[in-house]
C-alpha cells in the first residue's frame, strides 16, 4: 500500500510538472506567433497601398469601401501568413530557450526533446484548426464580398469620372464625352462614346440621350443610348459601316470595368467546399477541373502546413547555436520561401495536368515532414545545427 501510494503521488507530480512545462513552452511560443502574423499581414497589405491610394485619390472611391476591400482580402492574407507565423513562433521561442541555456538545463534535469514536443504539437494543431476554418468558410466569403465591393467601386469610379464637356475614361478602353450628366439618375444628353474593347473594331457611338444603370445581380453596367448612330471601323482602317438606332444597349462586365484588379479574380476561391465538389463533378477533365481540385485540396494542405511548419521550427530553434535571433529568423524565412516556391511550382504542374493534382498538392507538406524528421533526429542525437559566422556548419 505505501508503495502504491508513493507511485500515485509520483504520477501526480509528474503530470503536474508536465502541465507546467507545456504551459511554459506555450507562453514562449504565443507572443512571437502573433508578432510574426501581424508583421506578415502588414507586409502583404503594404504591397497594395499604392493601388489602394490610387483608388481613393485618383478615382474618388470612398475610404470606407477601400477598408472593406482590405477586410475582405484578410482571410486570404491570413491563410498565406499562418504557416510563416507558425514557423517563426517555434524558431524564436526555442532559440530564446537555447540561447539562455534553458534547454540544456531541461535536458540535464531529465526532460528530453520528445517531452517538449507535445506542447508544440498542441499549439500547431490549434493553428491547423483555425487556418482550416478560415480556408473553408472565410476565404470564399471574403472573395465573394470582394467582388461585390469592386462593383460598388466601379459605380463610384463611373460617377466621378464622367463629367460634362470633358473627355473621360470611366471604364478601360471606353471614352466618354457628354454635354450633361446627372449622377443621381445616370441620365446623359448629347453623348459621344468611343469603344475600343474589341481589338479588331473601333465603335464610335453618337446619341442624343443615354442612361447608366447598375445591375448588381449580374455584376454588370448597362449603358442604354437613344436615337443615335454607330460608326464601326476595322482596326486596319480597310472597312467601315454606319448603323442608325432608336435604342442601343452597351453592356460592361465587372472584369471590363476594373481591369487592374483582374489578377485577383480567382473564381475557385469564391466557391465553398460543396460548390467546389459540384464543379469538379461537372468537369471530367481540363484546366478548369484541375484548378478546382487544387483549390479544394489546398483547403486541407495549407492548414496542414501550419502544423508542420511549427514542428520544423522546433528542432531548428532548439539547437541553432548562433549569436542572436537574426540567424534563426533568416533561416526561418528561407524555409518559408522554399515552401512557397515549391507550392507555386506544384500549382503550375497540377493545373497543367503534368502531375495528378490530388497527389501534387501534398508535395510541399512531404518536404516539411522530411525536413522535420531529419532535423529532429539530428538534434536528438545532439548534433547541433551550428551556423555561427565564425564556425563551419555541421550540416
Amino acid at each position: 500500500m505505501p508503495g502504491s501510494f508513493r507511485a500515485s503521488a509520483f504520477g501526480r507530480r509528474h503530470r503536474r510538472m508536465k502541465r507546467i512545462l507545456d504551459l511554459y513552452l506555450a507562453r514562449e511560443m504565443w507572443p512571437p506567433f502573433f508578432a510574426s502574423l501581424i508583421v506578415a499581414v502588414f507586409i502583404v497589405i503594404a504591397t497594395e497601398l499604392l493601388p489602394i491610394t490610387e483608388l481613393i485619390v485618383g478615382h474618388g472611391v470612398k475610404l470606407s469601401l477601400v477598408l472593406w476591400v482590405v477586410l475582405y482580402l484578410l482571410p486570404d492574407i491570413l491563410t498565406f501568413s499562418m504557416p510563416a507565423a507558425s514557423l517563426m513562433s517555434a524558431i524564436v521561442a526555442f532559440l530564446r530557450l537555447s540561447s539562455d541555456s534553458e534547454i540544456i538545463a531541461m535536458r540535464a534535469s531529465g526532460i528530453s526533446l520528445r517531452q517538449m514536443l507535445p506542447a508544440v504539437v498542441a499549439l500547431s494543431a490549434l493553428g491547423l484548426i483555425v487556418t482550416l476554418l478560415i480556408a473553408v468558410f472565410a476565404v470564399p466569403w471574403g472573395n465573394r464580398s470582394f467582388k461585390e465591393t469592386l462593383f460598388e467601386m466601379a459605380q463610384a469610379k463611373a460617377a466621378t469620372a464622367i463629367r460634362p464637356n470633358v473627355f473621360s475614361e470611366p471604364f478601360p478602353n471606353v471614352i466618354f464625352y457628354v454635354n450633361s450628366f446627372s449622377r443621381s439618375s445616370g441620365a446623359m444628353e448629347q453623348v459621344f462614346v468611343v469603344d475600343r474593347r474589341d481589338g479588331e473594331t473601333i465603335n464610335t457611338i453618337v446619341a442624343e440621350e443615354g442612361r447608366i444603370s447598375y445591375l448588381r445581380e449580374k455584376q454588370t453596367v448597362m449603358l442604354r443610348f437613344s436615337r443615335g448612330t454607330i460608326l464601326a471601323v476595322e482596326s486596319a482602317m480597310d472597312a467601315a459601316r454606319t448603323i442608325k438606332f432608336e435604342t442601343y444597349d452597351l453592356v460592361l462586365e465587372l472584369h471590363d470595368m476594373i481591369e487592374a484588379w483582374r489578377s485577383r479574380e480567382k473564381s475557385p476561391k469564391e466557391l465553398t467546399v460543396p460548390e467546389l465538389l459540384e464543379e469538379i463533378g461537372k468537369n471530367e477533365e481540363g484546366v478548369r477541373r484541375n484548378e478546382m481540385v487544387v483549390e479544394l485540396m489546398e483547403k486541407i494542405t495549407v492548414p496542414m502546413a501550419v502544423f508542420f511548419m511549427a514542428l520544423v521550427g522546433f528542432p531548428l530553434g532548439a539547437q541553432l547555436q548562433s549569436r542572436g535571433r537574426s540567424v534563426g529568423i533568416g533561416i526561418g524565412v528561407g524555409v518559408f520561401m522554399a515552401y512557397y516556391i515549391c507550392l507555386a511550382a506544384v500549382r503550375s504542374l497540377s493545373e497543367s495536368a503534368l502531375v495528378p493534382p490530388v497527389l501534387a498538392v501534398w508535395i510541399p507538406n512531404v518536404f516539411l515532414v522530411v525536413a522535420f524528421t531529419y532535423l529532429f533526429r539530428r538534434v536528438s542525437k545532439e548534433q547541433p545545427l551550428d551556423v555561427s559566422p565564425d564556425r563551419k556548419s555541421v550540416v
